[in-house]
């Protein structure tokens, strides 16, 4: 990087630091900070699902595996992620922006209580911030390995950067400057994808143009699908996990739909963001797919041969486009992550832990959104720091293992119970899918890993928990149905057609104590 570089990349920041700032003027509550008072257009919804959705890990992780395989890092990553959201943008989508505009929650998880009970939300929320620690950790992992590429800079200094730009406008302006920093990112995304697109183009005269290019010994086998580790049960294992996981499963994204005005406009945002997931990263993923021509990764895995060809092929000027876009991926992803977990604390679980935090004023309770927002930042650093570690291997080990293994169990009692037929899952059936997927992933990844000879394949490591909670909580549900006549209700509430009330409502109620109200009860949300 020379001085054109740095100013490019001073310049990125700065501008984000500036959103925030503009953002905090339209922030006067906790559902302006949480779910941007449901007044956010479709488009910009859209484009802020598609953009949080994916960190600096594609880049190093998922270059990785485009160095090595090919073409299945399309096929078995971002193909399933468009498939998924296409289906979720009827199934799940208007349901889920019925949360906010019918119920007026402003945490994804905050109607759990109802559907379920305290105890099932309570476990659910706690598991799903734990998992969201160690998942921006390892986005902060990747972005930090990006930038002592570049830079020189170490692991620790790189996540202490990122991070700290990050927890500055996001904890400022809320879902609101996430949404505008993602729709600035996006446009500087586009213009870096195309120059390393392009640049990447230009040299494959040498090797038999656009199309012959496949035909080169260095590309053996980049072309097929499937390979590797990465089959057909892989695939069909990620399309159900990403189905779950990028229509509200891990929490930001359902933000997204909540705050569109209406569940049409959320429909919409769905259908934007499964087309951009289809279209964008071919033009993303193809430079990584002809990287082993180009390129020799130093590292073995192919983790920094998208880094290493940026530094060969783009000039000054725009190789700090480039670098911006990496941060961009990864800003999106976190930024997002910590609203979606500071909405989960502050309206889920203070108001149990925290018996103050049941009579909070507005202002107190934004107070205590942007604190936890900051909190949550710093832990997630921390644990960014043991990505590479014994404990939790490397970034893509910890993004498809971990994240993709323990999703599943925490996401399907929140996103099966917004559908009328899983209307019999009670809390039972809620809670011993939940523990039962979290034991399976722990049996599957440890003690059965260790014990057979070159252990359980990836595809079962990550589908294995999330069928065990699958097949536990519909079993469940018909054998102690618990379809008691508040819960059918929460349920028709989010079933019913229409835009229904709350058409573009700003306000969100404050969660109702445990104590002193049937947790059962739909006036308790």
């Amino acid at each position: 990087m020379n001085s054109l570089d740095w100013a490019v990349l001073i310049g990125y920041f700065g501008v984000m630091v500036a959103i925030g700032v503009w953002s905090h003027k339209r922030v006067d509550n906790v559902s302006d900070f949480f779910t941007a008072g449901g007044k956010m257009p479709w488009w910009l919804s859209g484009i802020s699902h598609h953009m949080s959705g994916y960190s600096a890990v594609m880049f190093t992780g998922y270059a990785s595996i485009a160095y090595t395989y090919g073409v299945t890092s399309f096929v078995t990553w971002s193909f399933p992620i468009a498939l998924g959201i296409a289906i979720g943008s009827k199934l799940f989508a208007p349901r889920i922006n019925r949360l906010r505009s019918r119920l007026h929650v402003a945490s994804p998880l905050e109607y759990l209580k109802n559907r379920y009970n305290l105890g099932t939300q309570q476990a659910l929320a706690w598991s799903g911030m734990l998992l969201k620690i160690v998942d921006v950790g390892a986005k902060w992992a990747a972005i930090a390995t990006l930038l002592s590429v570049f830079t020189g800079v170490s692991l620790n200094q790189g996540i202490l950067i990122t991070g700290t730009i990050t927890a500055v406008y996001c904890t400022i302006g809320g879902l609101w400057a996430d949404a505008l920093t993602e729709l600035g990112q996006f446009v500087i995304q586009l213009l870096a994808g195309v120059a390393m697109f392009i640049a990447v183009v230009a040299k494959l005269g040498d090797y038999g143009g656009f199309f012959g290019v496949w035909d080169h010994p260095k590309l053996d086998g980049h072309a097929e699908p499937l390979v590797g580790p990465y089959g057909t049960v892989f695939l069909l294992a990620f399309l159900f996990i990403k189905l779950f996981e990028y229509n509200g499963g891990m929490l930001n994204q359902a933000q997204r739909y909540m705050a569109t005005a209406t569940p049409h406009e959320a429909e919409r945002s769905a259908r934007l963001s499964a087309a951009l997931w289809l279209v964008w990263p071919l033009v993303l993923f193809f430079p990584m797919w002809m990287s082993p021509l180009l390129v020799t990764s130093e590292k073995g895995d192919g983790s920094d041969s998208y880094a290493l060809m940026t530094e060969q092929l783009l000039p000054h000027g725009l190789l700090g486009l480039v670098i911006v876009g990496f941060f961009s991926h990864t800003m999106a992803m976190c930024s997002s992550d910590a609203n979606a977990i500071a909405a989960v604390f502050t309206r889920d679980c203070a108001p149990v832990i925290w018996r103050r935090a049941r009579s909070w004023s507005e202002g107190q309770g934004l107070r205590v959104a942007r604190i936890t927002t900051v909190v949550f930042l710093g832990l997630s650093m921390a644990a960014a720091t043991q990505v590479n570690s014994p404990a939790f291997k490397d970034i893509i080990t910890v993004v498809i293992k971990w994240v993709a293994g323990l999703m599943g169990p925490m996401a399907i009692p929140m996103m099966l119970g917004l559908l009328r037929p899983f209307r019999r899952s009670g809390p039972t059936a809620a809670l011993t899918s939940w523990a039962c997927g979290l034991f399976a992933f722990w049996l599957v990844n440890y003690p059965i890993h260790w014990s057979l000879d070159g252990g359980v394949p990836l595809q079962f490591q990550v589908s294995i928990p999330l069928a065990v909670s699958l097949v536990l909580y519909i079993v469940i549900g018909f054998i102690k149905p618990e379809d008691t006549p508040e819960r059918l209700a929460i349920i028709e509430t989010i079933n019913s057609d229409g835009d229904g009330d709350g058409r573009g409502a700003a306000g969100a109620v404050a969660p109702v104590p445990a104590q002193g109200k049937d947790a059962s009860s739909p006036s308790g949300v």
